[in-house]
Protein backbone atom coordinates (compact mmCIF):
# COMPACT_ATOMS: atom_id res chain seq x y z
CA UNK A 1 0.00 0.00 0.00
CA UNK A 2 1.35 3.19 -0.75
CA UNK A 3 2.16 6.01 1.75
CA UNK A 4 0.18 9.18 1.40
CA UNK A 5 2.00 11.64 0.61
CA UNK A 6 1.58 15.75 1.50
CA UNK A 7 0.29 18.00 -1.55
CA UNK A 8 3.48 17.54 -4.57
CA UNK A 9 3.91 19.98 -7.29
CA UNK A 10 2.90 18.56 -10.82
CA UNK A 11 2.61 19.66 -14.60
CA UNK A 12 6.09 20.19 -16.57
CA UNK A 13 6.81 23.96 -15.12
CA UNK A 14 6.74 22.46 -11.75
CA UNK A 15 9.10 19.49 -11.81
CA UNK A 16 11.33 21.90 -13.85
CA UNK A 17 10.88 24.03 -11.11
CA UNK A 18 11.76 21.21 -8.62
CA UNK A 19 15.02 20.29 -10.36
CA UNK A 20 16.15 24.02 -10.08
CA UNK A 21 15.41 24.82 -6.12
CA UNK A 22 17.11 20.97 -5.86
CA UNK A 23 13.83 19.28 -4.80
CA UNK A 24 13.34 17.25 -7.89
CA UNK A 25 12.70 13.36 -6.73
CA UNK A 26 12.45 11.62 -10.08
CA UNK A 27 9.11 10.15 -11.95
CA UNK A 28 8.29 7.83 -8.83
CA UNK A 29 8.50 10.57 -6.12
CA UNK A 30 5.16 9.56 -5.12
CA UNK A 31 6.96 6.35 -3.63
CA UNK A 32 9.57 8.70 -1.64
CA UNK A 33 9.71 10.71 1.16
CA UNK A 34 7.96 14.04 0.43
CA UNK A 35 10.62 16.57 -0.26
CA UNK A 36 10.97 20.19 1.55
CA UNK A 37 9.43 22.47 -1.17
CA UNK A 38 10.80 25.41 1.13
CA UNK A 39 13.15 26.55 -2.34
CA UNK A 40 10.42 25.61 -4.34
CA UNK A 41 8.04 28.07 -2.83
CA UNK A 42 10.88 30.96 -2.68
CA UNK A 43 11.59 30.09 -5.90
CA UNK A 44 7.81 30.23 -7.22
CA UNK A 45 6.22 32.55 -4.84
CA UNK A 46 4.99 36.03 -6.17
CA UNK A 47 6.73 39.22 -5.41
CA UNK A 48 4.66 40.97 -2.68
CA UNK A 49 2.76 44.15 -3.94
CA UNK A 50 3.96 46.92 -2.27
CA UNK A 51 7.75 45.93 -3.49
CA UNK A 52 6.00 45.56 -6.86
CA UNK A 53 4.75 49.26 -6.36
CA UNK A 54 8.00 50.41 -4.86
CA UNK A 55 9.83 48.84 -8.20
CA UNK A 56 7.25 50.51 -10.47
CA UNK A 57 7.64 53.87 -8.80
CA UNK A 58 11.26 53.80 -9.03
CA UNK A 59 10.95 53.19 -13.05
CA UNK A 60 8.95 55.91 -13.16
CA UNK A 61 10.98 58.19 -11.21
CA UNK A 62 13.70 57.29 -13.63
CA UNK A 63 12.12 57.74 -16.65
CA UNK A 64 12.22 61.96 -16.43
CA UNK A 65 15.36 61.72 -15.43
CA UNK A 66 16.60 59.96 -18.16
CA UNK A 67 14.45 62.14 -20.75
CA UNK A 68 15.89 65.52 -18.75
CA UNK A 69 19.54 64.21 -19.16
CA UNK A 70 18.67 63.23 -22.80
CA UNK A 71 17.50 66.46 -24.01
CA UNK A 72 20.25 68.29 -21.55
CA UNK A 73 23.24 66.88 -23.82
CA UNK A 74 21.26 67.09 -26.82
CA UNK A 75 21.66 71.16 -26.19
CA UNK A 76 25.05 70.64 -24.90
CA UNK A 77 26.21 68.79 -28.15
CA UNK A 78 23.64 70.80 -30.50
CA UNK A 79 22.00 74.28 -31.19
CA UNK A 80 22.97 76.65 -27.90
CA UNK A 81 19.40 78.01 -27.70
CA UNK A 82 18.22 74.38 -26.80
CA UNK A 83 19.30 74.94 -23.76
CA UNK A 84 17.53 78.67 -23.22
CA UNK A 85 14.46 76.68 -24.07
CA UNK A 86 15.50 73.85 -21.48
CA UNK A 87 16.25 76.61 -18.90
CA UNK A 88 12.95 78.23 -18.75
CA UNK A 89 11.23 74.91 -19.61
CA UNK A 90 12.77 73.24 -15.97
CA UNK A 91 11.40 76.36 -13.84
CA UNK A 92 8.35 75.22 -12.85
CA UNK A 93 10.38 72.09 -11.73
CA UNK A 94 11.42 73.22 -8.63
CA UNK A 95 10.70 69.78 -6.37
CA UNK A 96 12.24 67.90 -9.03
CA UNK A 97 15.54 65.82 -8.49
CA UNK A 98 17.30 65.44 -11.99
CA UNK A 99 20.14 63.14 -10.07
CA UNK A 100 18.61 60.85 -7.44
CA UNK A 101 19.13 62.22 -4.03
CA UNK A 102 20.87 58.89 -3.17
CA UNK A 103 23.64 59.28 -5.21
CA UNK A 104 24.21 63.17 -3.47
CA UNK A 105 24.16 62.39 -0.32
CA UNK A 106 20.72 63.90 0.37
CA UNK A 107 22.07 66.96 -1.37
CA UNK A 108 18.67 67.51 -3.87
CA UNK A 109 19.86 68.98 -7.47
CA UNK A 110 16.91 70.94 -9.03
CA UNK A 111 17.05 71.06 -13.07
CA UNK A 112 17.01 74.73 -13.49
CA UNK A 113 21.02 75.55 -11.61
CA UNK A 114 21.84 71.93 -14.12
CA UNK A 115 20.87 73.71 -17.13
CA UNK A 116 22.59 76.87 -15.82
CA UNK A 117 25.90 75.26 -15.50
CA UNK A 118 25.40 73.35 -19.08
CA UNK A 119 25.01 77.22 -20.22
CA UNK A 120 28.11 78.18 -18.70
CA UNK A 121 30.07 75.18 -19.88
CA UNK A 122 29.10 75.86 -23.33
CA UNK A 123 29.44 79.36 -23.31
CA UNK A 124 32.38 79.90 -21.40
CA UNK A 125 34.55 76.48 -21.75
CA UNK A 126 36.51 77.98 -24.69
CA UNK A 127 39.36 79.96 -25.49
CA UNK A 128 36.78 82.89 -26.78
CA UNK A 129 35.04 81.98 -23.71
CA UNK A 130 37.78 82.76 -20.90
CA UNK A 131 38.68 85.83 -22.58
CA UNK A 132 34.89 87.11 -21.97
CA UNK A 133 35.15 86.24 -18.78
CA UNK A 134 38.32 87.82 -18.02
CA UNK A 135 37.71 91.03 -19.64
CA UNK A 136 34.18 91.22 -18.04
CA UNK A 137 35.56 90.12 -14.82
CA UNK A 138 38.19 92.98 -15.09
CA UNK A 139 36.12 96.07 -16.26
CA UNK A 140 35.01 98.21 -13.75
CA UNK A 141 31.80 99.19 -15.65
CA UNK A 142 31.10 95.26 -16.67
CA UNK A 143 31.30 92.41 -14.03
CA UNK A 144 34.25 93.56 -11.85
CA UNK A 145 31.38 94.60 -8.59
CA UNK A 146 29.88 90.92 -8.96
CA UNK A 147 33.19 88.72 -8.84
CA UNK A 148 34.82 90.95 -5.99
CA UNK A 149 31.73 89.78 -4.10
CA UNK A 150 32.26 86.14 -5.19
CA UNK A 151 35.79 86.54 -3.71
CA UNK A 152 34.50 87.93 -0.98
CA UNK A 153 31.75 85.11 -0.66
CA UNK A 154 34.62 82.28 -1.25
CA UNK A 155 36.73 83.86 1.84
CA UNK A 156 33.83 83.97 4.40
CA UNK A 157 32.71 80.91 3.81
CA UNK A 158 36.12 79.08 4.18
CA UNK A 159 37.18 81.03 6.89
CA UNK A 160 34.72 82.86 9.49
CA UNK A 161 32.48 79.47 10.33
CA UNK A 162 35.96 78.33 11.48
CA UNK A 163 37.26 81.46 13.01
CA UNK A 164 33.57 82.12 15.09
CA UNK A 165 32.84 78.55 15.38
CA UNK A 166 30.85 78.29 18.58
CA UNK A 167 30.92 82.22 19.78
CA UNK A 168 27.62 83.14 16.95
CA UNK A 169 24.23 81.73 17.44
CA UNK A 170 22.81 81.20 13.82
CA UNK A 171 19.65 79.81 12.30
CA UNK A 172 21.25 76.92 9.80
CA UNK A 173 20.02 76.50 6.66
CA UNK A 174 18.51 72.88 6.89
CA UNK A 175 16.59 72.94 10.10
CA UNK A 176 16.85 68.96 11.35
CA UNK A 177 14.93 70.26 14.49
CA UNK A 178 11.89 72.33 16.33
CA UNK A 179 14.52 73.59 19.09
CA UNK A 180 17.14 74.90 16.45
CA UNK A 181 13.88 76.49 14.79
CA UNK A 182 13.47 78.65 18.21
CA UNK A 183 16.43 78.88 19.70
CA UNK A 184 18.88 78.54 17.17
CA UNK A 185 22.53 77.00 17.56
CA UNK A 186 25.96 78.13 17.92
CA UNK A 187 28.06 78.78 14.77
CA UNK A 188 30.08 75.79 13.14
CA UNK A 189 31.13 74.36 9.11
CA UNK A 190 28.54 72.01 7.62
CA UNK A 191 27.97 70.82 4.60
CA UNK A 192 25.39 73.98 3.60
CA UNK A 193 28.77 76.17 3.40
CA UNK A 194 29.66 73.82 0.53
CA UNK A 195 26.49 73.31 -1.66
CA UNK A 196 25.01 76.93 -1.08
CA UNK A 197 28.43 78.09 -2.29
CA UNK A 198 28.39 75.95 -5.00
CA UNK A 199 24.81 77.34 -6.25
CA UNK A 200 25.98 80.80 -5.41
CA UNK A 201 28.69 79.92 -7.63
CA UNK A 202 26.64 78.73 -10.88
CA UNK A 203 24.04 81.56 -10.29
CA UNK A 204 27.38 84.23 -10.70
CA UNK A 205 28.99 82.13 -13.70
CA UNK A 206 25.46 82.27 -15.71
CA UNK A 207 25.35 85.88 -15.31
CA UNK A 208 29.07 86.24 -17.59
CA UNK A 209 27.41 83.19 -19.77
CA UNK A 210 24.54 85.19 -20.32
CA UNK A 211 26.23 87.71 -21.37
CA UNK A 212 28.28 86.41 -23.91
CA UNK A 213 25.44 84.51 -25.30
CA UNK A 214 22.96 86.61 -25.50
CA UNK A 215 24.91 89.08 -27.43
CA UNK A 216 23.47 87.74 -30.74
CA UNK A 217 20.23 89.65 -31.52
CA UNK A 218 18.73 85.78 -32.87
CA UNK A 219 19.54 84.13 -29.46
CA UNK A 220 17.52 86.98 -27.12
CA UNK A 221 14.53 86.38 -29.48
CA UNK A 222 15.09 82.59 -28.80
CA UNK A 223 15.58 83.73 -25.26
CA UNK A 224 11.70 85.89 -25.10
CA UNK A 225 10.32 82.60 -26.77
CA UNK A 226 11.78 80.29 -24.00
CA UNK A 227 9.82 82.36 -21.73
CA UNK A 228 6.59 82.15 -23.24
CA UNK A 229 7.41 77.67 -23.31
CA UNK A 230 8.49 78.46 -19.32
CA UNK A 231 5.17 80.61 -18.38
CA UNK A 232 2.80 77.80 -20.00
CA UNK A 233 4.53 75.40 -18.15
CA UNK A 234 3.93 77.21 -15.63
CA UNK A 235 0.24 77.36 -15.61
CA UNK A 236 -0.14 73.65 -16.98
CA UNK A 237 1.63 72.32 -13.58
CA UNK A 238 -0.63 74.89 -11.67
CA UNK A 239 -3.84 73.29 -13.64
CA UNK A 240 -2.33 69.85 -12.55
CA UNK A 241 -1.93 70.33 -9.52
CA UNK A 242 -5.36 72.24 -8.86
CA UNK A 243 -7.02 69.02 -10.67
CA UNK A 244 -5.06 66.79 -8.29
CA UNK A 245 -7.68 67.32 -5.59
CA UNK A 246 -10.53 66.15 -7.57
CA UNK A 247 -8.77 63.53 -9.75
CA UNK A 248 -5.86 61.07 -8.92
CA UNK A 249 -2.92 62.52 -10.56
CA UNK A 250 -0.31 61.04 -8.22
CA UNK A 251 0.88 58.77 -10.51
CA UNK A 252 1.12 61.89 -13.22
CA UNK A 253 2.74 64.25 -10.64
CA UNK A 254 4.71 62.00 -7.95
CA UNK A 255 7.60 61.59 -10.39
CA UNK A 256 8.60 65.32 -10.36
CA UNK A 257 8.41 65.47 -6.74
CA UNK A 258 11.43 63.64 -5.46
CA UNK A 259 13.11 66.43 -3.82
CA UNK A 260 14.62 65.39 -0.34
CA UNK A 261 13.64 68.49 1.35
CA UNK A 262 10.19 68.83 3.19
CA UNK A 263 7.51 69.18 -0.09
CA UNK A 264 4.19 71.33 0.95
CA UNK A 265 1.67 69.81 -1.48
CA UNK A 266 -1.16 68.94 0.36
CA UNK A 267 -1.48 72.47 2.28
CA UNK A 268 -4.81 74.23 2.61
CA UNK A 269 -5.87 77.57 3.74
CA UNK A 270 -9.30 79.50 4.24
CA UNK A 271 -10.84 75.65 3.31
CA UNK A 272 -8.95 75.20 0.00
CA UNK A 273 -5.69 74.07 -1.47
CA UNK A 274 -2.95 76.49 -2.08
CA UNK A 275 -2.12 75.35 -5.54
CA UNK A 276 1.84 74.42 -5.50
CA UNK A 277 2.67 73.27 -9.17
CA UNK A 278 5.39 70.82 -9.32
CA UNK A 279 7.09 73.66 -6.56
CA UNK A 280 8.23 72.66 -2.93
CA UNK A 281 5.48 75.16 -1.53
CA UNK A 282 2.80 77.62 -2.93
CA UNK A 283 5.10 80.57 -1.89
CA UNK A 284 7.84 79.37 -4.27
CA UNK A 285 5.04 78.96 -7.01
CA UNK A 286 3.08 82.31 -6.45
CA UNK A 287 7.00 83.47 -6.56
CA UNK A 288 7.63 81.85 -9.95
CA UNK A 289 3.97 83.03 -11.30
CA UNK A 290 4.99 86.44 -10.73
CA UNK A 291 8.74 86.22 -12.05
CA UNK A 292 6.88 84.84 -15.17
CA UNK A 293 4.24 87.33 -15.65
CA UNK A 294 6.82 90.17 -15.21
CA UNK A 295 9.25 89.08 -17.97
CA UNK A 296 5.79 88.52 -19.84
CA UNK A 297 4.35 91.84 -19.44
CA UNK A 298 7.65 93.92 -19.46
CA UNK A 299 9.11 92.39 -22.30
CA UNK A 300 6.50 92.45 -24.87
CA UNK A 301 7.33 94.64 -26.60
CA UNK A 302 10.66 93.21 -27.33
CA UNK A 303 9.56 90.10 -29.53
CA UNK A 304 9.20 90.35 -32.69
CA UNK A 305 6.75 87.16 -32.81
CA UNK A 306 3.42 89.01 -33.28
CA UNK A 307 0.93 86.07 -32.33
CA UNK A 308 3.75 85.57 -29.19
CA UNK A 309 3.51 89.40 -28.07
CA UNK A 310 -0.28 90.60 -29.05
CA UNK A 311 -2.02 87.00 -28.55
CA UNK A 312 -0.14 85.15 -26.37
CA UNK A 313 0.84 87.30 -23.89
CA UNK A 314 -2.08 88.62 -22.77
CA UNK A 315 -3.95 85.18 -22.15
CA UNK A 316 -0.73 83.72 -20.47
CA UNK A 317 -0.65 87.09 -18.18
CA UNK A 318 -4.47 86.70 -17.10
CA UNK A 319 -3.57 82.86 -16.17
CA UNK A 320 -0.71 83.43 -14.44
CA UNK A 321 -2.78 86.23 -12.23
CA UNK A 322 -5.19 83.75 -11.98
CA UNK A 323 -2.65 80.99 -10.05
CA UNK A 324 -1.10 84.09 -8.68
CA UNK A 325 -4.77 84.28 -6.65
CA UNK A 326 -4.65 80.10 -6.29
CA UNK A 327 -1.14 80.05 -4.41
CA UNK A 328 -2.85 82.16 -1.84
CA UNK A 329 1.00 83.22 -0.99
CA UNK A 330 1.41 86.17 0.87
CA UNK A 331 4.41 86.94 -0.91
CA UNK A 332 3.42 86.23 -4.22
CA UNK A 333 0.30 88.92 -3.89
CA UNK A 334 2.28 91.81 -2.28
CA UNK A 335 4.50 90.94 -5.41
CA UNK A 336 0.84 91.41 -7.78
CA UNK A 337 0.85 94.63 -6.22
CA UNK A 338 4.04 96.27 -6.84
CA UNK A 339 3.44 94.51 -10.61
CA UNK A 340 0.30 96.65 -10.88
CA UNK A 341 1.97 99.64 -9.24
CA UNK A 342 5.00 99.53 -11.85
CA UNK A 343 2.85 98.40 -14.96
CA UNK A 344 0.33 101.20 -14.41
CA UNK A 345 3.44 103.81 -14.23
CA UNK A 346 5.26 101.87 -16.91
CA UNK A 347 2.07 102.58 -19.35
CA UNK A 348 1.77 106.53 -17.60
CA UNK A 349 5.28 106.77 -18.97
CA UNK A 350 4.60 105.62 -22.27
CA UNK A 351 1.49 107.81 -22.40
CA UNK A 352 3.43 110.88 -22.44
CA UNK A 353 6.70 110.00 -23.32
CA UNK A 354 7.99 112.54 -26.20
CA UNK A 355 10.55 110.07 -27.70
CA UNK A 356 10.18 109.02 -31.15
CA UNK A 357 10.38 105.18 -30.00
CA UNK A 358 7.39 103.88 -31.60
CA UNK A 359 8.49 100.23 -29.75
CA UNK A 360 7.27 102.83 -26.10
CA UNK A 361 4.13 103.86 -27.51
CA UNK A 362 2.77 100.38 -29.34
CA UNK A 363 -1.39 99.25 -28.04
CA UNK A 364 -1.29 101.75 -25.51
CA UNK A 365 -4.83 102.29 -26.55
CA UNK A 366 -5.52 98.44 -26.69
CA UNK A 367 -4.16 98.46 -23.24
CA UNK A 368 -6.00 101.23 -21.78
CA UNK A 369 -9.31 99.94 -22.97
CA UNK A 370 -8.85 96.63 -21.57
CA UNK A 371 -8.37 97.68 -18.09
CA UNK A 372 -10.91 99.93 -18.13
CA UNK A 373 -13.30 97.05 -19.62
CA UNK A 374 -12.26 95.37 -16.72
CA UNK A 375 -12.72 97.69 -14.30
CA UNK A 376 -16.23 98.96 -15.34
CA UNK A 377 -17.63 95.15 -15.45
CA UNK A 378 -16.10 94.14 -12.46
CA UNK A 379 -17.90 98.12 -10.77
CA UNK A 380 -21.24 96.79 -12.46
CA UNK A 381 -21.15 93.15 -11.06
CA UNK A 382 -20.53 94.79 -7.09
CA UNK A 383 -23.14 97.16 -7.86
CA UNK A 384 -25.54 93.82 -8.56
CA UNK A 385 -24.42 91.63 -5.80
CA UNK A 386 -21.97 93.91 -3.08
CA UNK A 387 -21.09 90.63 -0.97
CA UNK A 388 -19.39 89.53 -3.80
CA UNK A 389 -16.11 90.81 -2.76
CA UNK A 390 -16.32 89.90 0.60
CA UNK A 391 -14.10 86.36 0.14
CA UNK A 392 -11.35 88.45 -1.79
CA UNK A 393 -11.23 90.93 1.19
CA UNK A 394 -11.24 88.07 3.45
CA UNK A 395 -8.19 86.16 2.23
CA UNK A 396 -6.49 89.34 1.24
CA UNK A 397 -6.91 90.29 5.24
CA UNK A 398 -5.61 86.72 6.12
CA UNK A 399 -2.71 86.69 3.98
CA UNK A 400 -1.39 89.74 4.11
CA UNK A 401 -3.06 92.23 6.13
CA UNK A 402 -2.81 89.71 9.32
CA UNK A 403 0.55 88.11 8.70
CA UNK A 404 2.07 89.79 10.87
CA UNK A 405 0.28 88.02 14.05
CA UNK A 406 0.58 84.83 12.49
CA UNK A 407 2.89 82.24 14.36
CA UNK A 408 5.53 81.83 10.29
CA UNK A 409 5.71 85.37 10.80
CA UNK A 410 7.15 85.71 14.08
CA UNK A 411 9.40 82.73 12.83
CA UNK A 412 10.95 84.17 10.05
CA UNK A 413 11.23 87.49 11.94
CA UNK A 414 13.30 85.78 14.53
CA UNK A 415 15.74 84.30 11.67
CA UNK A 416 15.62 87.99 10.20
CA UNK A 417 16.93 89.03 13.77
CA UNK A 418 19.72 86.74 14.14
CA UNK A 419 21.12 86.82 10.94
CA UNK A 420 21.39 90.42 11.47
CA UNK A 421 23.02 89.76 15.74
CA UNK A 422 25.30 87.41 13.56
CA UNK A 423 26.54 90.02 11.71
CA UNK A 424 27.31 92.61 14.56
CA UNK A 425 28.91 89.33 16.65
CA UNK A 426 31.38 89.06 13.80
CA UNK A 427 32.35 92.84 13.65
CA UNK A 428 30.52 93.08 10.09
CA UNK A 429 32.89 90.11 8.64
CA UNK A 430 30.00 87.27 8.23
CA UNK A 431 29.47 84.25 8.92
CA UNK A 432 30.06 82.79 5.56
CA UNK A 433 27.28 81.69 2.76
CA UNK A 434 25.11 79.13 3.90
CA UNK A 435 25.70 79.03 7.78
CA UNK A 436 22.76 80.65 8.52
CA UNK A 437 18.73 81.14 7.32
CA UNK A 438 17.22 84.43 7.31
CA UNK A 439 13.70 85.73 5.90
CA UNK A 440 14.99 88.86 4.45
CA UNK A 441 17.44 88.86 1.10
CA UNK A 442 18.78 91.47 2.02
CA UNK A 443 19.88 90.31 5.42
CA UNK A 444 20.99 87.09 4.18
CA UNK A 445 23.63 88.89 1.55
CA UNK A 446 24.69 90.98 4.59
CA UNK A 447 25.16 88.21 7.65
CA UNK A 448 26.26 85.56 4.83
CA UNK A 449 29.22 87.71 3.09
CA UNK A 450 29.31 90.54 5.67
CA UNK A 451 29.39 94.37 5.08
CA UNK A 452 32.31 94.14 2.01
CA UNK A 453 30.06 91.42 0.47
CA UNK A 454 26.85 93.12 1.05
CA UNK A 455 27.99 96.48 -0.50
CA UNK A 456 29.78 95.12 -3.29
CA UNK A 457 26.91 93.23 -4.18
CA UNK A 458 24.05 95.77 -4.10
CA UNK A 459 26.59 98.28 -5.82
CA UNK A 460 26.56 95.87 -8.57
CA UNK A 461 22.95 96.00 -8.87
CA UNK A 462 22.43 99.46 -8.82
CA UNK A 463 24.77 99.92 -11.54
CA UNK A 464 22.59 97.46 -13.24
CA UNK A 465 19.44 98.82 -12.80
CA UNK A 466 20.94 102.40 -13.91
CA UNK A 467 22.34 101.16 -17.33
CA UNK A 468 21.33 103.16 -20.43
CA UNK A 469 21.89 102.53 -24.40
CA UNK A 470 22.94 104.78 -27.05
CA UNK A 471 20.62 107.81 -28.60
CA UNK A 472 21.15 105.45 -31.56
CA UNK A 473 20.16 101.51 -29.80
CA UNK A 474 17.51 100.31 -32.15
CA UNK A 475 14.05 100.08 -30.74
CA UNK A 476 14.31 96.03 -29.93
CA UNK A 477 17.12 96.63 -28.11
CA UNK A 478 16.02 99.61 -26.06
CA UNK A 479 12.41 97.90 -25.02
CA UNK A 480 14.37 94.82 -23.93
CA UNK A 481 16.74 96.32 -21.63
CA UNK A 482 13.78 98.62 -20.39
CA UNK A 483 11.65 95.60 -19.86
CA UNK A 484 14.65 93.89 -17.95
CA UNK A 485 14.89 96.69 -15.14
CA UNK A 486 11.23 96.55 -14.85
CA UNK A 487 10.92 92.96 -14.26
CA UNK A 488 13.50 92.85 -11.69
CA UNK A 489 11.67 94.91 -9.04
CA UNK A 490 8.57 93.05 -8.06
CA UNK A 491 10.96 89.80 -7.62
CA UNK A 492 13.48 91.68 -5.61
CA UNK A 493 10.81 93.19 -2.93
CA UNK A 494 9.52 89.37 -2.73
CA UNK A 495 13.32 88.72 -2.04
CA UNK A 496 13.16 90.97 0.97
CA UNK A 497 10.24 89.20 2.04
CA UNK A 498 11.35 86.00 1.99
CA UNK A 499 14.76 85.60 0.78
CA UNK A 500 16.52 82.92 2.98
CA UNK A 501 19.76 82.79 1.01
CA UNK A 502 22.23 84.72 -0.51
CA UNK A 503 21.92 83.12 -3.47
CA UNK A 504 20.74 85.25 -6.09
CA UNK A 505 19.10 82.89 -8.38
CA UNK A 506 19.03 81.99 -11.83
CA UNK A 507 16.26 84.60 -13.02
CA UNK A 508 18.20 87.10 -11.11
CA UNK A 509 21.68 85.67 -13.31
CA UNK A 510 19.54 86.18 -16.74
CA UNK A 511 18.36 89.13 -16.48
CA UNK A 512 21.73 90.48 -15.20
CA UNK A 513 23.21 89.24 -18.07
CA UNK A 514 20.89 90.06 -20.33
CA UNK A 515 21.30 93.58 -19.67
CA UNK A 516 25.21 93.61 -20.16
CA UNK A 517 25.17 91.64 -23.39
CA UNK A 518 22.16 94.72 -24.42
CA UNK A 519 25.47 97.09 -23.61
CA UNK A 520 27.85 95.24 -25.11
CA UNK A 521 25.81 94.91 -28.54
CA UNK A 522 25.57 98.42 -28.51
CA UNK A 523 29.21 99.30 -28.20
CA UNK A 524 30.06 96.85 -30.51
CA UNK A 525 28.15 98.57 -33.20
CA UNK A 526 29.87 101.45 -33.54
CA UNK A 527 27.80 103.91 -30.92
CA UNK A 528 28.93 105.53 -28.16
CA UNK A 529 29.67 103.09 -25.00
CA UNK A 530 27.77 103.27 -22.22
CA UNK A 531 28.40 104.05 -18.75
CA UNK A 532 26.58 102.85 -16.24
CA UNK A 533 24.89 105.75 -13.45
CA UNK A 534 23.01 108.40 -15.27
CA UNK A 535 25.61 109.22 -18.02
CA UNK A 536 26.11 107.67 -21.53
CA UNK A 537 30.00 106.86 -21.79
CA UNK A 538 30.90 103.66 -23.15
CA UNK A 539 32.14 100.38 -21.88
CA UNK A 540 35.34 100.10 -23.17
CA UNK A 541 36.76 96.95 -22.86
CA UNK A 542 40.72 95.61 -22.38
CA UNK A 543 40.87 93.20 -24.51
CA UNK A 544 39.57 93.86 -28.06
CA UNK A 545 36.86 91.55 -29.05
CA UNK A 546 35.64 91.44 -31.93
CA UNK A 547 31.84 89.97 -32.41
CA UNK A 548 29.68 90.11 -35.05
CA UNK A 549 25.99 90.63 -34.56
CA UNK A 550 23.27 89.24 -36.84
CA UNK A 551 20.80 91.40 -38.19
Amino acid sequence: MLRQTGPVPSGCASNAAMRRCGAWQGNDHCRRPAPCLAAFDAATRLTPKHQQALEILEIMEAIPIALFWGLALLGLSGKSHVLLYLFFGTMPFGAFAVIPPALTGGLTLTPTPMLALLIIIRSLCSWGGLKFFAAAAYSRKRLLLLFLFWLVAIVTTIFMPRFFAGEVSIIPVRLEQLVVATTGEPLKPTTQNFSQLAYLTISIFAVFAFARMLRDPVQRQHALSAMYLGAALTVFTGILDFLSQYVALDALLSPFRTATYALMTEAQTLGGKRVVGLMPEASAYGGLCISFLCLIYFLRHAMTDRWLRERASPALAALLVLFIWLSTSSGAYVGLAVFGLIAAMEWAWRKNSKSADTFARRRLGFEFWTAFSALLGLSLVLLVNPSLLDPIVGKIDEMVLSKSQTRSYEERSMWTAVGWQALADTWGLGVGIGSTRTSNFAAAVFSNTGVTGGLLYFAFVVQTLLSRLPSGADGVSRAMLRGVHLAYIPAFIIGLLAGTTADFGSYNAFLYGVSLALTISAAKQGHRPVENPGSATAISPPFNLRYRLQK
